[in-house]
């Protein structure tokens, strides 16, 4: 690739820049509820000027030159953040693929009399922008993944609430699916409770757990035991019959825990043990 070609395109930075930010802004899927133009001109001008200062004749097919370390830092910084403000994938990889556009555009292809150079020309640069895109998928993952896991655990924390239903007595109502993450969060929470509280009594209700099999009970196992071993007693509530069946039908020996078909009769449970004796009041009417 021949030099003069390059410095054409660093001599046509700023054409090049509004032809980019033209083809972007143009585009139905631009989110200007998410960026504004002033944003993704700033965000297009760095990234433009860092690539035209990076490339050369002997770096422009390896993408992995330490000349791109910068270009690498901004589509990593830039792909995160879009992932983390609500970006598709689609509508980041835009912002890329445009620039291939605006690039080939404004190449000086009409001083070069020679076909084969301007051929390789255009493949060059449309490997390296492929090859940039290719690095602002893969950072863009991360960065969805990031933002999944951190709402995930965001999720457990919020579904596994300990609540001090009385003094003394604790109940934590599990919700969704119970696996091995979200026991270790359940049993860390609740034997954190009791620890704080002086609870003696802990009720966990199953009532939003759609299905029970093997694993689910042997999770639940666990949480009772480590709570026994906090001196503290534990009762499952929210035994329905179809749940009774099947750990019936598994052969699951649930037969040394207190078992309650609802919240209500677990608490009421839960008084009997702390010798509580919880009435109705009827006001009398007056005569």
């Amino acid at each position: 690739m021949k030099s003069d070609i390059i410095k054409g395109l660093q001599k046509k930075k700023n054409q090049i820049l509004e032809d980019w930010i033209t083809i972007q802004v143009a585009d139905a899927g631009l989110r200007e509820d998410l960026m504004s133009n002033d944003e993704l001109r700033e965000q297009s001008s760095e990234l433009l000027d860092a690539l035209l200062k990076a490339i050369n004749d002997k770096n422009i097919i390896n993408i992995e030159s330490p000349d791109f370390e910068q270009v690498h830092e901004i589509l990593a910084g830039l792909s995160i953040s879009r992932a983390r403000q609500g970006f598709s994938p689609r509508e980041t990889g835009i912002f890329v693929y445009s620039l291939k556009e605006a690039l080939l555009k404004n190449l000086d292809i009409d001083q070069t009399e020679d076909v084969k150079t301007t051929v390789e020309t255009i493949f060059k640069i449309n490997r390296l922008l492929d090859n940039l895109s290719v690095v602002t998928f893969e950072t863009y993952i991360k960065g969805r993944e990031e933002v999944i896991l951190r709402q995930t655990d965001e999720i457990t924390e919020i579904s596994t609430p300990v609540i001090r239903v009385w003094e003394g007595i604790l109940a934590l109502p599990i919700i969704g699916t119970l696996d091995s993450a979200r026991t270790q969060v359940v049993m860390e929470n609740l034997l954190q409770e009791i620890v704080e509280s002086g609870s003696t009594i802990a009720i966990l209700d199953i009532s939003g757990v759609p299905a029970v099999d093997s694993l689910v009970a042997q999770h639940l196992i666990k949480t009772v035991a480590a709570t026994r071993l906090m001196g503290a007693e534990c009762i499952i509530s929210g035994i329905r019959p179809e749940i009774a069946q099947t750990v019936v039908h598994l052969g699951i020996d649930l037969s040394n825990i207190v078992t309650k078909a609802t919240l209500a009769n677990a608490l009421k449970y839960a008084f009997a043990l702390l010798k509580l004796d919880v009435r109705k009041i009827q006001n009398k009417v007056s005569q």
